[in-house]
């Protein structure tokens, strides 16, 4: 395969990653006392069964709970804040993201691979916030569901909508897989923060919207 040219630039610029998996990620946070939950691509095929390709594992937490996961992760790795691709480390002397809305980079040292992209979720008084629509507000257990291995994921309608954004072929691919296995109120909900969100969406035209 032709290595992509952005990714080896990236590479070069950022370096490697050797994203964890699921039950990897749930190593790595066991005995963490807050909530978490992996979004993204690997939510997506936890709800449908059905493997697809990954660069990354995409874990989230709330806002509120940084400080207790740097506690959490201690000495052992280190944290980067990510802010648009600028990179700054989470620790003492950097205590605060660069942003609430940005990522947390994880790796164990400067010549290791990153392992968990780490997309934070802005609380409001500890709820979970939608970062595609500020109306909507709810606790975490009504936004995520748990499988049967343990691991808590978004919600598929709401992990397909931070996708339409963005309209690769994968996101294409993981709505075509998503959709026929939403119950009528998950679709429905889809189409209706669509409207919200994106208005005008070749998504809902597709969706019979």
């Amino acid at each position: 395969m032709t290595p992509d040219p952005e990714d080896e630039a990236f590479f070069r610029r950022y370096g490697p990653w050797d994203p964890l998996d699921p039950a990897g990620v749930s190593d790595f946070m066991a005995g963490f006392q807050r909530p978490w939950w992996l979004v993204g691509g690997w939510s997506i095929e936890a709800y449908t069964g059905q493997a697809r390709e990954h660069e990354d594992i995409d874990l989230s937490i709330l806002a509120c709970d940084i400080p207790a996961f740097r506690e959490h992760v201690g000495e052992r790795w280190h944290l980067w804040s990510n802010h648009g691709g600028t990179l700054r480390p989470l620790d003492d002397r950097f205590p605060e993201v660069l942003a609430v809305d940005s990522q947390i980079w994880i790796r164990e040292q400067a010549l290791a691979p990153w392992i968990i992209d780490l997309p934070i979720t802005p609380d409001r008084d500890g709820l979970w916030t939608n970062k595609r629509w500020a109306e909507h507000v709810a606790p975490v257990e009504d936004v995520t569901w748990v499988a049967e291995t343990g691991v808590r994921y978004l919600n598929p309608e709401i992990a397909l909508l931070y996708k339409a954004r963005l309209q690769r072929p994968k996101d294409h691919r993981d709505l075509a897989v998503t959709w026929p296995l939403l119950d009528h109120a998950k679709q429905a909900w889809l189409l209706d923060a669509l409207r919200v969100v994106e208005p005008g969406h070749a998504w809902i035209g597709t969706l019979g919207g």
